[in-house]
């Protein structure tokens, strides 16, 4: 018998069936990194997680004779709806087991809650805010998952959800660079340098936390501001700009984020982090009580850095901006002992990113999409 139960967020022993569903699903797959637990946690939290001061959402299991064989999510962004002038569900979280009839009633659910708020399309997987990632994998199964900045899954997920009649919204495609290739045209750096020279815009670099944290505020607003020509973007609140800041800040390696300023305002950034996939995948997403010590010494020992987060402001774009984000880019890679670097989730729609990360080398290794269906 297949049932389909929705989750009391208040509720911690449900709450902790619905973090666990994905260990059940994928248990110790190489490929796959466990979410870390208190951020799981959060997000199920209507009371903390701050999507929920503007916008709805709900969470639902599956049960089949006594066994939770997935999972899902029903949201509705109220202020993208608004942004935008849509009326979109969107649907976060699915897992399952490989069986359509399991997938099927939980999208059929995710349908009906999007139906009764009188919403006429979903699109997935698309999560609470910027950092949670975007769509199902349909390339790169043989590649780990990049920390928790983006999903991974089986290769029969893109099938259970075509089935239900879901169609291709966008692409974000992720690049690999191989450090020793990584080398920038000289001109590429002669910009950047000329730029810095005439004091329109310079670099702002970061050797401790306590200098990261001043910045804060300004990094916020010019993220906020960055990507609003992008297919995902939506006017964050201060809580949300926030949230994330505060979030990158937590996980952050001071010298491997960059700040371009103008005056003394941030106009771009790059955010690199040492990816810690590993010790996550170690330690079961649980940082306590020796689960935060193998993550900070794994910051030392890998050689894999995940560039996820590289903008600068639309005005700026033209104006030398574009090379000195590069040029700090390759900087950030061979400044460290880092040999891989992982150039996170690009949309297609972003083109001119897309095509300068392909000129600069880039090797597009990972294809997470986004689908769409009427309801």
């Amino acid at each position: 018998m297949l049932t389909i139960e929705k989750v009391d967020t208040r509720n911690k022993s449900q709450v902790n069936r619905f973090l666990d569903v994905p260990f059940k699903i994928y248990g110790r797959h190489p490929q796959w990194v466990p979410p870390i637990r208190i951020d799981a946690k959060t997000q199920l939290n209507k009371e903390k997680h701050p999507f929920f001061e503007h916008s709805d959402g709900d969470f639902f299991i599956a049960v089949m004779d006594g066994e939770d064989v997935g999972r899902i999510a029903a949201l509705e962004n109220k202020v993208f709806n608004r942004y935008h002038d849509t009326r979109q569900a969107q649907f976060y979280f699915f897992e399952s087991i490989d069986d359509q009839e399991v997938a099927n009633a939980l999208f059929n659910r995710a349908f009906e809650w999007a139906h009764e708020r009188g919403l006429d399309t979903i699109v997935g997987p698309k999560g609470l805010g910027p950092l949670d990632g975007y769509g199902l994998l349909v390339e790169g199964f043989e590649h780990r998952q990049m920390m928790t900045m983006m999903n991974y899954n089986f290769p029969y997920y893109p099938r259970l959800v075509e089935n239900l009649g879901f169609e291709k919204e966008v692409d974000f495609i992720s690049c690999y660079i191989r450090a020793a290739d990584f080398h920038l045209p000289e001109r590429i750096h002669s910009i950047a340098e000329r730029v810095q020279k005439r004091g329109t815009l310079r670099v702002q670099r970061f050797s401790s936390k306590r200098e990261l944290l001043k910045w804060a505020p300004r990094i916020g607003k010019a993220y906020n501001k960055a990507f609003v020509n992008n297919w995902e973007y939506y006017p964050l609140s201060e809580r949300e700009i926030s949230f994330v800041v505060d979030n990158i800040v937590t996980i952050a390696v001071p010298r491997l984020i960059k700040i371009i300023a103008h005056e003394d305002e941030a106009v771009g950034f790059l955010f690199g982090f040492p990816d810690v996939s590993a010790a996550i995948q170690r330690s079961r997403g649980r940082l306590l009580p020796f689960g935060i010590i193998d993550l900070l010494l794994e910051m030392r020992r890998t050689r894999w850095i995940a560039l996820n987060g590289a903008g600068i402001l639309p005005e700026f774009q033209g104006r030398g901006g574009n090379a000195l984000l590069y040029s700090e880019m390759e900087k950030t890679v061979h400044d460290s002992h880092f040999e891989h670097a992982d150039l996170t989730q690009v949309a297609e729609t972003a083109k001119e990113m897309r095509a300068d990360l392909i000129n600069l080398g880039g090797k597009p290794y990972k294809n997470h999409r986004v689908y769409r269906r009427k309801i």
